[in-house]
């Protein structure tokens, strides 16, 4: 959420930048919060001179009265009442704008970085960096809940009894694989330096709001009847949620933390056979990762941060690209974002495996997340980032692991999680 100041004070710079997420059916709200905000600042300024007024006043009733002047001290307290009857119309009106112009200003979206490239929407992101070129299998990859049935990794079935579709069991070997990418991620990030974590898996609404835009809590978020709960869709939320109306130092400056959670997604519009196995699921577990720290870091911290999840994968033999999303494709609160791709030899394309983000103070300001400096208080900058989601990284190391037999190569660094385990064999 941007200050209104500063949209006040750059807004044509506000509305170049919503053209630039070709979102022109925002621009209108860049004067009607401008509008919204000189109405509250007259509202401010008309009870500001009714207090100064009411207190002087209030302040010559005594007097008046030890004079004996009944008659002109009823006078001013008629006043007196009248101005407090004045005072609560205005604090419902101003109330009642702030209201609305909070509404306006958590819809318009952030100002992107100079560097993101323009376009307007995924097929126009761009890509940044390969690692590890490609192999050739030499034979045909099976789809990958096809390679899960052949070692009896998975019932599909049984999950539709319990939960419906968008739910699985995994057994055996392959749970057991799910489990040791899980773990070796979390150790991964505590040698970077990082404070594992587990966080609250449900969070209220103000939180909600705080770290992501409406369009994504709509497509994402699952609400808990009843209560002022939802179920988390990545740690990231309630993660950032810690820091709500806190003041940290600037010396206690970065935060870094990593955090295992399940995650829960309404996966609006999933369809099509790679919505089929465990590629796109209502629940699943993931390892993330995320940043606290002064402005001028963050940008800093982005490049560490997609750097780690590429060294996991690297690590383990499996080929990733980073694509950068282009104005378009980038979530209102982002400034600037890159995703991580696996290969897959099946497809013999890349697919999403993780996503870093910088947010800048977007979620500070929401949430009242700051910084106490020499010269004062001020928002914070807050970046996530995707270590690993095993379901999608399972399926990564399925295709590109699999020998023509059947057998699944485990990646060396996951040897020590699987027990010693080196192949899954069907």
């Amino acid at each position: 959420m941007l200050d209104i100041k500063f949209v006040r004070e750059n807004k044509e710079l506000v509305k170049e930048n919503i053209k630039k997420k070709f979102q022109d059916h925002k621009l209108p709200l860049v004067d009607e919060a401008i509008e919204l905000d000189i109405k509250i600042r007259q509202l401010k300024q008309q009870s500001g001179d009714l207090r100064a007024e009411r207190n002087s006043s209030s302040s010559k009733i005594g007097l008046l009265m030890r004079e004996k002047k009944i008659e002109e001290a009823n006078a001013i307290k008629a006043r007196v009442v009248e101005i407090n009857n004045q005072l609560v119309g205005i604090e419902e009106e101003e109330g009642k704008l702030s209201e609305e112009l909070k509404k306006i200003m958590m819809t318009i979206p952030n100002i992107i970085d100079p560097s993101v490239p323009l376009g307007k929407d995924d097929s126009e992101n761009v890509e940044r960096q390969v690692y590890i070129k490609p192999w050739e299998k030499g034979f045909d990859i099976p789809y990958h809940l096809d390679i899960i049935e052949k070692v009896h990794g998975i019932d599909l079935d049984a999950a539709r009894k319990v939960a419906g579709n968008g739910f699985y069991y995994l057994l055996g070997d392959i749970a057991r694989l799910h489990e040791a990418v899980i773990a070796y991620a979390r150790d991964f990030m505590i040698n970077k330096g990082f404070t594992y974590c587990i966080p609250p898996f449900m969070i209220r609404s103000n939180v909600v709001t705080g770290v992501m835009s409406f369009a994504e809590m709509e497509n994402m978020m699952y609400k808990i009847e009843g209560e002022d709960l939802y179920l988390i869709g990545t740690s990231e939320h309630s993660m950032i949620g810690r820091f709500i109306d806190t003041i940290t130092p600037k010396d206690k400056l970065p935060i870094t933390l990593t955090s295992y959670s399940p995650c829960f997604r309404k996966e609006k519009g999933a369809h099509g056979i790679e919505e089929r196995g465990i590629y796109r699921i209502h629940q699943f577990e993931k390892q993330e990762m995320i940043v606290v720290c002064e402005p001028e870091d963050s940008m800093n911290w982005f490049e560490k941060l997609y750097s780690y999840t590429v060294e996991i994968f690297t690590s383990m033999g499996i080929p990733v690209r980073t694509i950068e999303c282009c104005s378009g494709d980038l979530a209102d609160l982002k400034v600037k974002s890159y995703d991580v791709e696996a290969w897959s030899p099946r497809q013999k394309k890349y697919f999403e495996v993780g996503s870093c983000s910088n947010l800048g103070d977007a979620q500070a300001r929401r949430l009242g997340i700051r910084i106490k400096g020499e010269k004062g208080n001020y928002y914070a900058h807050t970046l996530n980032n995707t270590v690993v989601a095993p379901p999608r990284m399972l399926i990564a190391v399925l295709e590109n692991f699999l020998n023509e037999d059947g057998s699944i190569d485990v990646p060396e660094v996951l040897w020590p999680y699987m027990g010693g385990t080196k192949v899954i064999k069907p």
